[in-house]
């Protein structure tokens, strides 16, 4: 008896101490809830991605209309400035418009490919020179394109690609081959920014991506919208990051056309997805002209805050992204990419839930920082800048919670939590998820890379841990008519048809998504102890030096 006395005051004790510093989740009181207006929640979506707004691109009139609605609604639920005396954090961006020649000629011993601008390719250049010249330059496979020596892989092994084009696969190894890397998981290796990175490592001319769907997880007319219109970078740090000269995708028609004309086999393009693959010459050569467009303007992130009542210098930052692509392409004769799935609808969170907050009978005792980004859409870049130029002290900053384009198809069982096992922040969210009588699942398409493809990796990457919550995907209406509605988004992303349809969208499944968010911030607000990262994951060693 003694012994198993002494057992129970253990185990109580190690319990004690696991949870230590860590007070019970604490609650929003239900009259604030109430606040939460489905109606309004609407009218924020209908206004934002209007065609008023022009697609809300960056530096636009549309840019102009977005941040003063968005300042007049942080005024109007009575939150106070959130950048010192201002609303807004100006963000410095050059836009690089890039106008290649409408063919791009590729040639060898054995002939010549013609591509045509945009059906077959893309390119286009951050480089800020007017001019871009590239003139017989040697295109080399280099499999991936990766250099990870913690996966004892290095595509770049032996070969030298300074001057020179390189052509590269999408997605890294793991997705063919479950015992490499992290599996089907995509890891950084595998998005498209990295190739482009490394390649300007390596000193290359330029890269051209061969565009995969499944690997992508997205089809050409993605790269098309996304490629044909202005590109951005940071202007703060002098011309930008490391660049190639020019940068491209070439549809996966082109380029079992262009391994033909090298006189590649089949074989040969799978041997890349292995290890000890080494780069090859392909003996061809391409010749590109761009003439860009440059222009350098100012750019806002929106801040708004409720001051902790005990702890005001320490932050919980929701964010979302309020721009879109503006104007592009006309698909069907449309040219306005309205952007309501992506992300009216998180910007539309950030106003509903700075309501409710505002409203709580026990106030937060952290500051909740409302934080609209700009420049989502090319390439993080309202985000990257307020990482790099933080109001609030990045050891003072306790986690993000990254709201980009929630699902309208109806309410689930289940919430998706993108690059769960990351942080203890899967712990809020399981809290959160039980509360509401849900559960969590991982994100079902993890080859898509999707924690690199949102503001929070931005946060992730200066050790700030981050929560992206998708909406889920097991629906408590599985009738044919649920199911019709729901097939009407497929193909709406980055395209025109992302408009708001009162008979097509389901706004339960919103709002329920909204309380789940509010659940875990305010029970964060509630507490001393910061959520850290988890072992194995790579932002962890980042996490720890916040603190150093």
């Amino acid at each position: 008896m003694k012994t198993l006395l002494s057992l129970l005051l253990i185990s109580a004790f190690i319990v004690s101490c696991n949870n230590m510093g860590r007070q019970p989740t604490s609650e929003i009181d239900a009259d604030a809830l109430e606040l939460l207006s489905p109606q309004t929640y609407v009218e924020h979506i209908k206004t934002l991605s209007s065609d008023a707004f022009q697609g809300r691109l960056p530096g636009s009139e549309g840019e102009t209309k977005t941040i003063a609605y968005i300042k007049e609604q942080f005024q109007q639920a009575g939150l106070k400035p959130g950048n010192g005396d201002k609303y807004f954090q100006e963000v410095p961006l050059v836009e690089v418009k890039s106008i290649p020649d409408s063919s791009l000629t590729i040639e060898g011993e054995k002939g010549k490919l013609r591509l045509s601008y945009p059906a077959d390719y893309v390119v286009g250049s951050r480089i800020q020179d007017k001019a871009i010249d590239i003139k017989d330059s040697e295109l080399i496979f280099v499999g991936f394109g990766i250099v990870a020596p913690e996966y004892d892989w290095n595509d770049y092994k032996d070969i030298d690609v300074k001057g020179k084009t390189v052509v590269v696969m999408v997605n890294d190894p793991g997705y063919y081959d479950k015992s490499l890397f992290k599996g089907e998981t995509m890891t950084y290796y595998g998005r498209w920014t990295y190739k482009y990175e490394e390649a300007a490592r390596q000193g290359a001319a330029g890269v051209i991506i061969i565009h995969d769907t499944g690997a992508a997880s997205y089809g050409w007319d993605v790269v098309r919208s996304g490629w044909t219109g202005p590109q951005m970078v940071l202007s703060s740090e002098g011309k930008g990051p490391e660049l190639t000269a020019f940068e491209g995708w070439i549809s996966t028609e082109s380029a079992k056309k262009l391994f033909a004309l090298a006189e590649i086999p089949e074989e040969f393009i799978e041997s890349a997805k292995k290890p000890g693959f080494k780069a090859v010459d392909l003996k061809l050569q391409t010749t590109l002209h761009i003439q860009n467009k440059i222009k350098q303007y100012t750019s806002n992130n929106v801040l708004g805050k409720i001051e902790g009542s005990k702890r005001p210098d320490e932050v919980i930052i929701y964010s979302a992204h309020w721009d879109h692509l503006g104007i592009g392409e006309a698909i069907q004769g449309d040219s306005i990419y309205n952007g309501a799935i992506d992300n009216a609808t998180g910007t539309a969170a950030l106003l509903e839930m700075a309501k409710v907050f505002r409203a709580a009978a026990v106030p937060p005792e952290r500051t909740i920082l409302f934080l609209a980004l700009t420049a989502e859409e090319q390439g993080l870049l309202g985000s990257e800048y307020y990482a790099s130029h933080p109001v609030f002290s990045l050891d003072k900053t306790v986690a993000d919670i990254n709201i980009d384009a929630l699902s309208a198809e109806g309410r689930t069982k289940d919430i998706t939590i993108i690059g769960y096992g990351q942080s203890e922040l899967d712990h809020y969210a399981e809290e959160a998820a039980e509360f509401q009588g849900r559960r969590l699942t991982q994100d079902p398409n993890p080859s898509s890379g999707a924690f690199f493809r949102s503001d929070h990796f931005n946060f992730a990457k200066v050790g700030v841990p981050a929560l992206y919550a998708g909406s889920g995907t097991l629906y408590t209406d599985t009738s044919a008519v649920a199911k019709h509605k729901r097939s009407s988004f497929e193909g709406t992303y980055h395209s025109p048809n992302d408009e708001y349809n009162p008979e097509n969208w389901e706004i339960s499944g919103l709002m329920e998504n909204l309380k789940f968010f509010i659940h875990i911030g305010y029970a964060l607000s509630m507490e001393t102890t910061f959520p850290t990262w988890k072992a194995g994951s790579e932002f962890k060693e980042t996490g720890k030096k916040r603190f150093e």
